[in-house]
């Protein structure tokens, strides 16, 4: 009996074997130009897509530092005392 991550990978491998063939003909009656052109159009946005990436990315690192740096241990608001509110009860 075959396993069902065996059966998932014949599936997978059908179905790319089956785009690539509808890619292929979809391409086949384009000219070189339009075939050239819609090349650079993907490159194009693939690139615009990487820097909007790199730029969410800077933004979080950019973020992430600030928060571990305000809030550290050895912070000068960080360094006082820790005592329990008068009366030990919960703050409502």
């Amino acid at each position: 009996m075959v396993s069902y991550s065996a059966l998932v990978l014949i599936l997978v491998l059908i179905a790319v074997l089956t785009l690539l063939g509808v890619n292929s003909a979809a391409f086949a009656q384009e000219t070189t130009e339009r075939y050239l052109s819609a090349r650079i159009e993907i490159w194009a946005l693939f690139y615009r897509l990487m820097v909007v990436a790199f730029v969410i990315g800077a933004v979080v690192m950019g973020t992430m530092t600030y928060v571990i740096w305000r809030f550290r241990e050895s912070h000068p608001k960080n360094r006082g005392d820790i005592t329990p509110a008068a009366g030990g009860g919960a703050h409502h």
